[in-house]
C-alpha cells in the first residue's frame, strides 16, 4: 500500500532554497511543480505566517495564484484591511504560506501507524504589497474567481472607498516545496501477520445546495451554480 506521493520528476527543482528542502520524511517529498500548482487550485483556504509584535501569528485567508504574476516563480495573493496589523507586519518582511488539503484518515494497526492522507505545501517569500492599481484589481478579481469561477465579471466595480480600505500582499511562488501522502497505513509486518483491519477512510469536501438571502432576488447565477455542482461531486 503507498505512503507517499507519485513519482515525479526531480528536475522540476520545486524546492530550489535550504528553507524549503525538505529533510525528514522526503519519501512524501513532491517535486514536480505542477503538482503544486495543483494543489493551490484546488485549495480554498491558505495560512499565512508572520511575526508581529516580537511574536508569531498564523491567520487563514483567502488566496489566489497567478502562474503568470510578475513575481518570480508566478505569484500568490492575499488580501486583507489596509487596518489590520498582521498586513502591515508583513509588508516587505518574510513570511511563510501554507496550504494543506486533507485527503483520507488512516487508520493503522497500532497507534503509531495511524496517519492521515494529505497534499500540503509551504512557500516562503517576501511579501509587497501590490501598488499598482491594475494589478490589484487583477488579484482581488483572482481572489473572487478562485472561490466562485467567473464571478467576478458579475460584479459592479469596486467603489474607491472599498479599494481604498483593502491591501493587497503579493508573495513569490519560487521558493516553495510539497509533501503529500496516500493510501493505507504502513504497519509492521508483524502486525500484519497478526491480523487485524488496516485502511484510510478517504474524505472529499463537498457543497450543498445554494442558499439565498433575505433580499436575493431571481434565480441562482449560473455561476453560484456550476461552482456548487463542482463542489458537490468533490471537484
Amino acid at each position: 500500500m503507498p505512503t507517499s506521493a507519485p513519482s515525479s520528476s526531480p528536475s522540476s527543482g520545486l524546492s530550489p532554497t535550504p528553507r524549503t528542502t525538505i529533510g525528514r520524511g522526503r519519501n512524501r517529498m513532491v517535486e514536480d511543480r505542477a503538482d503544486l500548482h495543483a494543489l493551490l487550485e484546488d485549495a480554498l483556504v491558505a495560512h499565512l505566517g508572520v511575526v508581529v509584535g516580537g511574536h508569531p501569528v498564523v491567520l487563514p485567508t483567502a488566496f489566489a495564484v497567478d502562474l503568470d504574476g510578475p513575481d518570480d516563480g508566478g505569484t500568490l495573493y492575499v488580501h486583507g484591511s489596509v487596518a489590520a496589523g498582521w498586513l502591515r507586519a508583513a509588508t516587505d518582511r518574510t513570511v511563510c504560506v501554507t496550504v494543506t488539503e486533507l485527503d483520507g484518515l488512516v487508520a493503522g494497526r497500532s497507534a503509531f501507524h495511524h496517519s492521515m492522507n494529505y497534499r500540503s505545501a509551504v512557500v516562503i517569500g517576501t511579501a509587497r504589497v501590490v501598488e499598482d492599481p491594475d494589478e490589484r484589481q487583477h488579484a482581488l478579481d483572482l481572489v473572487v474567481d478562485h472561490m466562485i469561477p467567473q464571478r467576478s465579471v458579475t460584479l459592479r466595480p469596486s467603489t474607491r472607498k472599498e479599494l481604498a480600505a483593502t491591501a493587497v500582499l503579493a508573495v513569490p511562488l519560487h521558493e516553495a516545496s510539497m509533501k503529500a501522502r496516500a493510501g493505507g497505513p504502513g504497519d509492521e509486518p508483524e502486525d500484519v501477520a497478526a491480523g487485524g483491519w488496516g485502511g484510510h477512510i478517504p474524505v472529499v469536501r463537498t457543497s450543498a445546495a445554494p442558499v439565498p438571502d433575505a433580499e436575493a432576488v431571481g434565480p441562482v447565477p449560473a455561476d453560484v451554480e456550476a461552482r456548487a455542482v463542482a463542489l458537490a461531486r468533490g471537484r
